[in-house]
């Protein structure tokens, strides 16, 4: 037996570019063998990325992936594994994994655990693989495992069962709030019941709404860490076997990111990769001297620069001076190009276009919207003009009980706070403002009582439960599939809870036709969950 080292890449594909994807791939493997790597793991379907979805269906994938494998054979000395699409000869489809080496290809493994809940829908594309694969290189003996296979406990044991050494293992694992640290404790505890070393390699890059962390790690037998990877950030890293002391030796060990550090990293990294992939020069959005837009403003120039994005400030008779002058300093502070835009001359003549309509009709909720509705139409005008994509900055509470305006403030491509709770909000923004020697986020846009300004003096909590209240119950009834009456049983008032419960399914309707955001809890609208509009269901038990 001798020592080696394997090269784990921390790998961001585009998703069905594949011979990009093929060429990024090679350039990191001859990157790798110029550290004298003698393995180099790619996560889960690298060639593709993941989840391509219905480009799996394509006709012409299986010659797209044919040149890949063509490209990826010019290597020499260095095996190299990584993820495809097998299609076979009688017309199955698998979820792969190939073992190369000098152009030849010494083995290939069907994923065997296909996952079909949550954000995962393999059973759609894919058919279950049967056998394990196990290969032998420098007197080692490996294994292979796809994703959801080392989640299995029946199937790592059977590969244990066959005097596997290390299993490698290829990911692409989505980020939610806290996963990274579950994975590293659960594989710790498996390694070390069966005995075996665990090479953990994982995707990384923001794919529409899924984030996809990173975070990959090296663990022995006896649960140790021998590595782990940096979140959110592509890069190649390795780790050593030492065979007389039969172990990975201890190379990076990166600390666990805090909770809000953790999810403003996922955020920025989904918002970068979806603007800088869907070919957009840059972002524009609305900066009202709230907390909502000054938290996607900063996550915004963070992700892309800013250069690239511009704020624009709208403001009508009930807009606070205060808030004028607060999204100018914060458009300051992150030197973005600033604009304010009046709109009290729209608002009017909408008014006035409308009034055969209107009559003398009692102001309402309609005159709040066409504000809103005026200010998403700047913004769409100069995103066509200027080819920046709107940037809509709504909270998940807010979509979750339809504290928001449909032809809007939900107008735009990407929602950066589509997932995230006002109160996370909160702490975001001081999480934000603790990185920077000077606050970029005005100190009293955080501190303010939360408007959307629509109307004299007026307060979010006029209409709504105090956050930390209706984000509770927000959680409870979302997150835990709690139902009306045992929420109510948890202490709070029974008209708050039935409130808030009819307002979250009325509003099923406005945030389908939202747009998509960055995951980052379990419970995401519109991917995991999934309600009719239209039904006659009762919260109560």
């Amino acid at each position: 037996m001798k020592s080696f080292k394997i090269a784990l890449a921390q790998f961001s594909p585009h998703i069905g570019n594949i011979e990009a994807n093929a060429q990024k791939m090679l350039d990191q493997v001859n990157e790798a063998k110029k550290q004298k790597a003698d393995l180099i793991v790619f996560p889960e379907l690298s060639t593709v990325g993941y989840p391509a979805e219905d480009l799996l269906l394509r006709p012409s994938l299986a010659k797209r992936t044919q040149k890949a494998f063509e490209l990826l054979s010019q290597v020499k000395d260095i095996v190299v594994v990584f993820g495809f699409v097998n299609q076979t000869e009688d017309g199955q489809r698998y979820n792969a994994a190939a073992v190369m080496k000098d152009g030849q290809v010494l083995g290939i493994y069907n994923k065997q655990n296909l996952p079909n809940y949550g954000v995962f829908d393999e059973k759609r594309y894919f058919s279950e693989g049967q056998q394990h694969l196990v290969f032998e290189y420098l007197g080692h003996k490996f294994g292979i495992l796809i994703c959801e296979d080392v989640w299995s406990l029946t199937t790592v044991h059977q590969l244990s069962q066959l005097n596997v050494e290390t299993i490698l293992v290829l990911n692409a694992s989505p980020y939610e709030v806290g996963k990274p640290q579950h994975r590293l404790t659960t594989m710790s505890e498996l390694a070390k019941q069966l005995n075996i070393n665990l090479v953990y390699v994982n995707q990384i890059c923001g794919q529409d709404d899924l984030i996809f962390d990173g975070t990959s790690f090296v663990i022995n037998k006896d649960g140790s860490i021998a590595l782990q990877a940096e979140s959110f950030k592509e890069n190649l890293y390795y780790a050593e076997y030492e065979a007389k002391q039969k172990t990975f030796k201890i190379t990076t060990i990166t600390p666990a990111l805090d909770t809000m550090a953790e999810i403003y990293q996922g955020l920025v990294l989904a918002t970068r990769d979806y603007i800088q992939r869907s070919g957009f020069a840059g972002v524009i959005l609305g900066l009202s001297g709230g907390i909502d837009s000054a938290l996607t403003l900063a996550i915004a120039v963070d992700a892309i620069g800013a250069d690239k994005v511009q704020a624009v400030m709208m403001p009508y008779t009930y807009t606070a001076q205060i808030s004028v002058e607060d999204a100018a300093a914060q458009a300051k502070n992150m030197g973005v190009t600033f604009g304010i835009a009046e709109i009290n001359p729209i608002v009017n003549s909408f008014m006035q276009t409308l009034y055969p309509f209107f009559g003398n009709s009692p102001a309402d909720t309609t005159e709040e919207n066409l504000q809103a509705r005026a200010r998403g139409t700047l913004l769409m005008g100069l995103s066509n003009k200027f080819g920046n994509l709107v940037l809509s900055t709504g909270n998940k509470s807010e979509l979750a009980v339809g504290y928001c305006t449909l032809y809007g403030d939900m107008v735009g491509g990407f929602a950066v706070l589509k997932d995230v709770y006002k109160t996370i909000v909160f702490e975001l923004a001081k999480y934000r403002n603790s990185i920077s020697e000077t606050p970029v986020i005005p100190e009293r846009v955080i501190t303010r009582p939360p408007s959307a300004e629509l109307r004299p003096d007026q307060k979010d909590q006029d209409s709504l439960p105090p956050y930390d209240i209706l984000d509770a119950i927000l959680y409870a009834y979302i997150e835990e599939d709690m139902s009306q009456d045992d929420i109510i049983a948890k202490g709070f008032e029974k008209e708050v809870v039935e409130k808030v419960i009819r307002l979250v399914d009325q509003n099923e309707y406005k945030r389908r036709q939202g747009a998509i955001g960055p995951r980052i809890s379990s419970r995401a609208f519109n991917r995991e969950r999934r309600y009719p509009i239209t039904n006659g269901w009762t919260p109560g038990v």
